[in-house]
């Protein structure tokens, strides 16, 4: 009975880890969001915006838009 109980606990406690980490079980890459990297996107660039990230950042403007719409080219946005 004592071995049962001790099955039943790791058991419990692997399925509290798993839904604890449930997070970090992302395909793809850091940066993109859900289906950002799927189908012909060779470069692996994503679309522009908070929406295409994966996690929301705490606040987003206009600057914050254009600098994320201009990447990954080397020069800044002309609308600072």
């Amino acid at each position: 009975m004592a071995l049962f109980k001790l099955a039943f606990a790791g058991a419990a406690a692997y399925a509290l880890y798993r839904y604890a980490t449930r997070e970090a079980q992302h395909e793809g890459h850091v940066a993109f969001a859900s289906g950002e990297t799927k189908g012909d996107n060779f470069a692996k660039v994503r679309h522009a915006g908070p929406e295409a990230m994966r996690s929301d950042p705490p606040e987003w403007d206009k600057t914050d838009e254009a600098s994320d719409e201009s990447f990954p080219a080397s020069d800044p946005p002309a609308n600072y």
